[in-house]
Formats: structure tokens, C-alpha cells, sequence
């Protein structure tokens, strides 16, 4: 059988804070949207922009950092899997169908911000020396 792959990659802002909830067996679940921008020059040469919206799923653990330390406006990198479920519309009773993002890891891409407690759980790791004894700053990447 041959192997397939999903996997989403994202980088863009939140739409608005998380929203935390449980499932009846007191499972932490997150969700939110964020917004990815594309930019390009038409035939005329005038700049066009489209703003595409994604639906994020967090579980469990990432759902609980989620809920404490992603803010709106704030850039987050999101890495997970694509996935569509249906559901029954209560007004119409129409069958309808959401793709979101189930993510497995979550960087936050903005640095503190006022308010936020003082440690972070994404903080960055301690960088690790540069090869032959340059510093990290003087690397052209």
C-alpha cells in the first residue's frame, strides 16, 4: 500500500484569543483561527492582497498552553494535520462540513508582550555556539 502524507505547516496571526473548553470526559480542547496573507502584482502591475482564514484544533496539553498564552493579533507558527468533519446545522438540519487544522505543535513568533507573565513555556532554547567559533551574530542567516 502506498504511504501518503498530511501534514500543514502555518505561519500568520491570531484571528482571536483561544477559546478553552472540556469535552464531558475533561479533556482540554483549543480553538481559534489564524489568518495567512498573500500578496501579488496583477497584469497592471497593482499590488492585490487575499487574506486566508484557517480553523485550529489544539488537544490536551498544547490546548492548555494555547489557552494561556496566545493572545489575538499575535504571529504563531502552527504544525499539524488537515482534517473535514460534518455536522448536523441546528436550524436547518442541513448536513454541513468544517476542514480545521488538528495541531501538533504550536511557536510562538512574537516576543513578550505587555501583560504576559514573565516566563514563557515556548520560550526559545539557550542558542547553541556557532560553528568555528563565530557568533551567532555574525552568521548571514
Amino acid at each position: 500500500m502506498a504511504k501518503s502524507l498530511n501534514k500543514v505547516m502555518l505561519i500568520g496571526n491570531l484571528g482571536k484569543d483561544p477559546e478553552l473548553r472540556f469535552t464531558s470526559s475533561g479533556v482540554p480542547v483549543a480553538t481559534f483561527t489564524i489568518a495567512t496573507n498573500e500578496s501579488w502584482k496583477d497584469q497592471e502591475g497593482n499590488l492585490q492582497e487575499r487574506t486566508e482564514w484557517h480553523n485550529i484544533v489544539a488537544w490536551r496539553k498544547l490546548a492548555e498552553i494555547c489557552g494561556e498564552w496566545l493572545k489575538k493579533g499575535k504571529k504563531v507558527y502552527i504544525e499539524g494535520r488537515i482534517q473535514t468533519r460534518s455536522y448536523d446545522d441546528k436550524n436547518t438540519g442541513a448536513k454541513k462540513y468544517m476542514t480545521e487544522i488538528v495541531a501538533d505543535s504550536m511557536i510562538m513568533l512574537d516576543g513578550k508582550s505587555a501583560g504576559a507573565p514573565s516566563e514563557s513555556p515556548a520560550a526559545p532554547a539557550a542558542q547553541e555556539p556557532a560553528p568555528g567559533g563565530a557568533s551567532n551574530d555574525d552568521l548571514p542567516f
